[in-house]
């Protein structure tokens, strides 16, 4: 057995002790799944040991990967601390890029993420614009994705075990309708205006699901009729085509974009907010977390990010996620 193993190696296991799946530890160094399984087979044959259990479902650690884990920790520890005593950058998952999904431009992600930006100039962040938490869990699962910004309630609780999640913002909601519409002419809408209509919550979109679980807390006993699942719209044109031909209003945030023929106006009485939580794999170790906390933090603090209007309202499955009381300051910490 040889004692002068490559730090890449060593990165590689703990990597996958850290994950305990091969496909995000490979996202989370940037190699491909083939050579990071190739580097812990050199590992395993230089050291004469296994150090991984392996099935086509499982990963878990050899009773002597157990016992190596500690040294090898130490081992790129001290590795980095003689890297910045010679002045060279150490080589670690904390200098990759991080992935972050802010859904759209105008999202609660992207403030987070420009602040982060401008607080920490020499991390980098990778921004996605996809829509829908459910997507972004699936893409983190996988290890495509390391954070996104939405509402965590709606996911199943084993997705929700598998994530790290604080609260950033009650995001007050609003409703889209025809310029032609009777609700047009008001400057904000009741919800009990909307008996009677139907309202458009992405229904039948696998990517938005927690979206499509809250709209229907929204309109159980109040008279309202969720629109049918459709199949997954894209671009405002097309978007504006749909809703123009089947009249239907649309539940989205006060920042949702402008679409031809369509005003947005806020909901009240009550008034429904949505909680917005930053989302991240469980095990994620990078600074960027910290940098993003801190910068929603700030923003939630400066901006009044979680105060809550007289008479608000959340579904229930939301208060049992973030909890009843009124401060709820201290999320963070």
């Amino acid at each position: 057995m040889r004692d002068d193993t490559d730090p890449r190696l060593l990165r590689a296991f703990l990597a996958v002790a850290d994950e305990l799946h091969f496909t995000r530890a490979a996202a989370r160094l940037f190699v491909a799944q083939q050579a990071l399984s190739r580097d812990i087979r050199r590992l395993e044959q230089a050291w004469g040991r296994a150090l991984f259990q392996r099935t086509s479902r499982h990963v878990a650690l050899t009773p002597e990967g157990h016992r190596l884990l500690p040294a090898v920790r130490r081992a790129l520890s001290a590795h980095a601390e003689l890297s910045q005593e010679l002045g060279r950058p150490p080589q670690s998952e904390n200098s990759r890029p991080l992935v972050v999904d802010v859904a759209k431009s105008t999202s609660t992600g992207s403030r987070v993420v420009e602040l982060a930006r401008e607080a920490a100039p020499d991390l980098d962040f990778v921004v996605h614009t996809h829509s829908g938490l459910a997507r972004a869990a699936t893409e983190m699962a996988g290890g495509h994705l390391d954070i996104s910004f939405g509402r965590v309630a709606g996911l199943p609780p084993q997705v929700r075990a598998s994530l790290e999640h604080r609260l950033v913002r009650f995001d007050r909601l609003a409703v889209m309708v025809p310029t032609d519409h009777r609700l047009a002419a008001l400057p904000q809408v009741p919800l009990s205006a909307l008996a009677g209509e139907t309202l458009y919550a992405e229904a039948g979109n696998e990517d938005t699901t927690e979206w499509t679980d809250y709209a229907r807390s929204l309109c159980a006993g109040r008279g309202i009729e969720p629109a049918p699942p459709y199949p997954k719209i894209e671009g405002e044109a097309e978007f504006s085509r749909i809703m123009s031909r089947h009249r239907w209003l649309v539940l989205t945030s006060l920042s949702f974009m402008t679409v031809p023929g369509m005003v947005l106006r806020p909901l009240a009485d009550p008034v429904p907010l949505t909680p917005v939580s930053m989302v991240w794999r469980r095990g994620l170790h990078h600074p960027g977390v910290a940098a993003l906390a801190n910068a929603a933090r700030t923003l939630r603090t400066s901006e009044g990010w979680l105060k809550r209007p007289t008479g608000s309202w959340l579904p229930e499955a939301d208060l049992r996620v973030i909890g009843r009381r009124d401060d709820i300051g201290g999320s963070f910490e």
